[in-house]
């Protein structure tokens, strides 16, 4: 089973919004963030720096956003900022627009309360991996009842560590929507301390956690509501799907939109007039402070034929940074 959430992720359609990245109740081993994330009170909008209200909402723009995926720190101020920022996104795109928090604390019920009231659709707890399989009658069961009461829809989202029958047992209770399991990862916030504890990468592979997957599958992987999310799919499919929908939204007539989600154009530093006295049409180009960036095949074909005497194909992601992943000289 696929959740509504997961399915707006998978077609590119969710903005990630980190929100601090503070967790004061827990030090997990495999906690992915990097430098730039752990213990910092910052909020990203996908790769976007957040530095008022109107970045989220650009940056939702930006990608066409069908929803938002909410994950960071734990503090009490990290609530009061996402209650804010699903107050905003539900004003600014309406009730369609689906929302869900990644959370590692259960909260209690007045935090549940103010979370529904503020937007927010659905709730995925990541239980202490020290007490899976004893989390029956303790406050990760009770929240679970908590949360739906309050209007949210509750679901489990793990790493994909091991695989632990109990998960299903909430599932066939009805405490539990869904169970989402993450292919255990490595990344560069928690690679020294992955290997540590033992854990290798799988041989051929940048990220994936050598192990575990089979063993998961098999114990689980037949519940019609258990989802295994692989890191293959994240990439090739997840990430690559929202820079291909980013880049649909914002292109310009004359870029170029790739297979991988990013965007192609020249890029010269000629004179508009010279433009103009070629016949090159106002759409095909847009003029900067100190250069001209124009259609790439035509301004390969001006070079050729020695109209311009020089510029270069310029291939970038569509992201409010413009990272730049290739520059081709042209001469």
């Amino acid at each position: 089973m696929i959740s509504k959430g997961c399915e707006q992720c998978a077609k590119g359609g969710k903005m990630v919004l980190f929100v601090y990245g503070y967790c004061d109740q827990r030090d997990c081993f495999y906690c992915p963030l990097g430098e730039n994330r752990k213990n910092v009170t910052d909020v990203y909008a996908n790769e976007r720096l957040v530095e008022s209200d109107d970045d989220v909402i650009e940056e939702a723009h930006r990608m066409d956003a069908l929803g938002t995926s909410i994950t960071g720190g734990e503090p009490q101020e990290a609530l009061e900022q996402t209650c804010r920022y699903l107050s905003l996104l539900k004003e600014e795109f309406g009730e369609d627009h689906h929302t869900h928090l990644y959370t590692g604390i259960t909260g209690g019920r007045e935090n549940m309360r103010r979370l529904s009231e503020a937007g927010l659709d659905e709730i995925r707890f990541h239980p202490p991996y020290e007490l899976w399989g004893d989390l029956h009658g303790t406050e990760w069961e009770e929240i679970l009842y908590i949360a739906r009461e309050e209007g949210l829809t509750p679901a489990f989202e793990i790493p994909g560590i091991r695989a632990e029958p109990e998960f299903l047992e909430f599932l066939d209770e009805g405490a539990a929507d869904f169970c989402n399991v993450n292919e255990f990862e490595m990344s560069d916030g928690n690679y020294r301390r992955m290997q540590e504890e033992g854990y290798e990468l799988q041989e051929g592979h940048m990220s994936a956690v050598d192990g575990s997957k089979t063993e998961i599958l098999d114990a689980m992987g037949d519940h019609e509501r258990v989802y295994f999310c692989t890191s293959v799919f994240k990439d090739a499919a997840q990430h690559r799907n929202r820079l291909k929908r980013m880049a649909r939204t914002i292109r310009r007539p004359f870029d170029e939109v790739t297979d991988d989600g990013t965007l192609v154009y020249g890029k010269t530093w000629i004179g508009s007039e010279k433009l103009d006295a070629l016949g090159v049409p106002e759409e095909f180009y847009t003029i900067k402070s100190n250069h001209i960036e124009v259609a790439w095949w035509l301004l390969e074909e001006m070079i050729e034929a020695g109209d311009v005497p020089e510029g270069e194909i310029v291939e970038q992601y569509p992201t409010a940074d413009g990272t730049v992943v290739e520059r081709t000289p042209l001469a």
